[in-house]
């Protein structure tokens, strides 16, 4: 199938873990994907030992802890001309044994400025291809939607047992107060107070949904692009745990697996994230989509209910404006 024809989605962290599963599943649906990584030297690896076929793939460089980096992508991805049909938001960073913040090259926290502000700067910046698809597509094809969809995760959704977990703390971004002061050194955190790494992980992802939510409000009415965020399972032996203590990278599978049941293979869950990206069971809007947190054989996925954390209007209001200025985006 000719690239010109195919439909196109980026994926980010698209060389290990969910991404790289979602991107075979893709392919085998027919999408060309653009494997957006940080390393892609390990992309062109791991894709030639999946055996996927070159001429449905591509890959391009992006770090999102880099905002200049974000920009140099999307300059680089408008300039080969491609269409864009779908965008899956699915790197992230995440590393709990941090005493002091890792700061990214404009001096933010790492896992708030991977997880949240790169994605949102990702998110706006593609966002008028994503309506120019959605656009002309529909002349010859009136049910199709662009859609943007994001990795969430239970451990920011205080709604569910995972996300009540107090180790470190549970997610919360109190008032912005460390966004409202510019979120430089020594502000590490969103709500402003003491740096705890594993709870930074968990408020960026918290910032992902919420975001999700409020382009939902702000650009499905007056566009039909479909916003969504999904949990596929607990991928325990992901990628995302490789900064984590050993002897927690052998328990971690074995306790999902065998205690709590929630475990799901990186292969089905890659596959479950590309059916949010393209069947039309889908096709909800400003939904929190999840398979549960134990594993149920023949259990379809289900609308999740966010906490109200998540779904607070002037929250989403707000940190859609703060993350604003921080990217160095007009509204």
């Amino acid at each position: 199938m000719n690239t010109t024809q195919q439909p196109h989605v980026i994926v980010t962290g698209a060389s290990s873990g969910v991404g790289l599963y979602a991107t075979e599943a893709l392919i085998q649906q027919g999408w060309h994907v653009v494997m957006a990584c940080r390393d892609s030297q390990k992309a062109r690896r791991v894709a030639s030992e999946l055996q996927l076929n070159p001429t449905q793939f591509s890959i391009m460089q992006l770090d999102l802890g880099s905002l200049q980096s974000v920009r140099e992508f999307v300059k680089d991805f408008e300039s080969k001309g491609f269409a864009l049909h779908a965008l899956l938001n699915n790197a992230a960073s995440y590393q709990p044994r941090l005493k002091t913040p890792a700061r990214s090259p404009e001096g933010f926290e790492i896992s708030v400025a991977t997880n949240h502000l790169g994605h949102f700067l990702l998110s706006r910046l593609l966002m008028p291809l994503l309506i120019q698809t959605q656009t002309s597509e529909q002349e010859s094809k009136p049910n199709f939607q662009s859609r943007l969809v994001t990795l969430g995760t239970v451990t920011a959704n205080s709604e569910e047992f995972g996300g009540k977990v107090p180790i470190p703390a549970p997610a919360d971004l109190g008032d912005l107060a460390g966004l409202e002061q510019g979120f430089h050194d020594p502000i590490a955190m969103i709500d402003g107070k003491t740096f705890k790494a594993g709870k930074a992980y968990k408020d960026s992802k918290l910032c992902n949904m919420i975001i999700s939510r409020e382009m939902h409000r702000r650009y499905h009415d007056s566009t039909g692009i479909i916003f969504s965020t999904v949990y596929p399972g607990c991928v325990a032996d992901t990628a995302l745990f490789r900064d984590t203590p050993k002897a927690f990278q052998t328990i971690f599978p074995w306790f999902q697996k065998n205690i709590t049941k929630g475990y799901v293979t990186q292969t089905l869950a890659g596959q479950r994230v590309a059916q949010v990206l393209v069947d039309k069971d889908f096709s909800s809007s400003g939904v929190h989509w999840s398979w549960g947190n134990r594993q149920v054989p023949g259990r379809q996925a289900f609308a999740q209910p966010l906490s109200a954390k998540a779904t607070q209007l002037t929250m989403g209001i707000r940190l859609w404006e703060l993350s604003n200025k921080l990217v160095g985006m007009a509204d």
